[in-house]
């Protein structure tokens, strides 16, 4: 049984990167976030299906994630090396084209261990979703069948909804009454 995240310190993390823009590799580290909210989806392979759509739906909607003071970080199990190779592939040839946020090298699958969303057996992780605070602590998270991709929209609505500090109802949106106790 996976340990609950939500309410505790974020597992730290330490992982290679493919540059959003294809150009070159990095370094990122939890502490790397700190003061910032972080977006931080798992993915299960490049060169793949589902994975495509939420990748660009995520770099459709930088300025949004940007106006709440939150980054976005992309992590599967593949190396950096793969992950430049697909940011730079036409998208003809299953390419994604460039990225506003950079994609991180999981290969060791220790992070997606840590994190719960790991299948073993295959190596891969799920489609898990943390929104992370500036604090280090995960507030939010979500993981999804191999099959389903999520909703960026969702995501920014949950963001707007934890940055906002009131009770959101169901649906609540920014400009919507917090519920009163």
């Amino acid at each position: 049984m996976t340990e609950r995240l939500v309410g505790k310190k974020a597992p730290y993390f330490e992982m290679k990167t493919a540059h959003g823009d294809g150009q070159g590799f990095g370094k990122v580290t939890l502490d790397d976030y700190k003061g910032k909210w972080l977006v931080m989806f798992f993915y299960p392979l490049d060169f793949t299906f589902v994975c495509p759509t939420e990748i660009t739906g995520f770099n459709k909607r930088m300025d949004a994630f940007k106006k709440l003071n939150a980054e976005v970080l992309g992590v599967s199990t593949d190396s950096e090396h793969s992950h430049k190779a697909w940011i730079n592939a036409p998208t003809a040839q299953g390419g994604i084209g460039k990225l506003e946020f950079p994609l991180a090298s999981d290969m060791t699958q220790k992070v997606a261990r840590d994190y719960g969303v790991l299948i073993e057996e295959e190596g891969i992780a799920l489609r898990g979703l943390f929104i992370i605070d500036p604090d280090g602590i995960v507030r939010y998270s979500v993981i999804h069948d191999l099959n389903v991709g999520r909703s960026v929209d969702e995501t920014i609505r949950v963001l707007e909804a934890l940055q906002s500090g009131g009770l959101c109802p169901i649906d609540w949106h920014p400009g919507d009454e917090h519920l009163s106790v």
